[in-house]
């Protein structure tokens, strides 16, 4: 797998820990020239994965950017622009629940920013990206969805489920588009993942009433999923486009 990773760039979004942290070091072991770590409010953990894809002699920055909104993707993609200005890898990972709130209870400015974040921002970093993969008639990107997308989400989490059902549905409309001119789009959909986001977004009750209802019997890993992105950066998933791979332990079953 290093030959055939020599010498790219990979840009992982929300990757200062967690699925997106995982990935960016995954990619970095598979012998990617260069990682490029988006975060938006955890520095400490940017400059943690920056280090640790360094040590493995693979070069890497991060770039900090809010993409809740449309004046921070702009100033990340100006950043990028200076930095990697070709990318070969790009994983749209940045997204969160934000707050949960019900339908009477949810704000305009809410529904914005969740939107602008999961769904606005991943449609405009891959449009500023593609069109150098589409010169070099090469490239990979993978979005990541949710299972929230599949079952709705939980109690004040539908717009975020909505948000995360667009990006599976973005992910089948460019894989048609960009396939003939040589890019492979495909997301991976993870379920309930023991990390910060569950931490932040779910309690134990929450969490051990998945568990319960989870045929493999456990919580995922950001490591699990970091592995099927991989996958499907790979040659090994040359023919796979516009699938959102289920990474749940068999929560959900298509």
């Amino acid at each position: 797998m290093a030959t055939e990773f020599e010498g790219k760039t990979a840009l992982v979004t929300g990757a200062s820990r967690g699925i997106g942290a995982a990935t960016a070091i995954k990619l970095a072991e598979a012998g990617v020239r260069r990682v490029v770590v988006h975060y938006n409010s955890f520095p400490e953990g940017a400059q943690a994965a920056t280090a640790a894809i360094r040590a493995m002699g693979v070069e890497s920055e991060a770039i900090q950017a809010s993409l809740g909104n449309m004046s921070g993707v702009r100033a990340f993609l100006e950043a990028l622009d200076r930095t990697a200005p070709e990318v070969d890898i790009l994983v749209n990972n940045a997204g969160s629940l934000v707050k949960r709130a019900t339908l009477v209870d949810f704000p305009e400015d809410l529904y914005d920013e969740v939107m602008n974040l999961n769904v606005k921002s991943l449609w405009f970093l891959t449009q500023a990206v593609v069109p150098s993969m589409i010169r070099r008639r090469s490239g990979i990107v993978v979005n990541v969805s949710s299972i929230a997308a599949r079952n709705g989400g939980g109690l004040g989490a539908t717009v975020y489920a909505a948000a995360k059902a667009a990006v599976a549905c973005m992910t089948k409309g460019m894989a048609r588009e960009l396939a003939p001119k040589g890019i492979r789009v495909n997301a991976v959909s993870p379920g309930t993942v023991d990390n910060h986001f569950h931490e932040v977004f779910s309690n134990r009750q929450i969490l051990d009433s998945v568990v319960a209802q989870t045929p493999a019997g456990r919580l995922g890993a950001n490591e699990e999923v970091a592995d099927t992105i991989l996958f499907l950066c790979s040659d090994a998933a040359r023919y796979i486009y516009g699938q959102t791979i289920e990474i749940n332990g068999g929560m959900y079953m298509v």
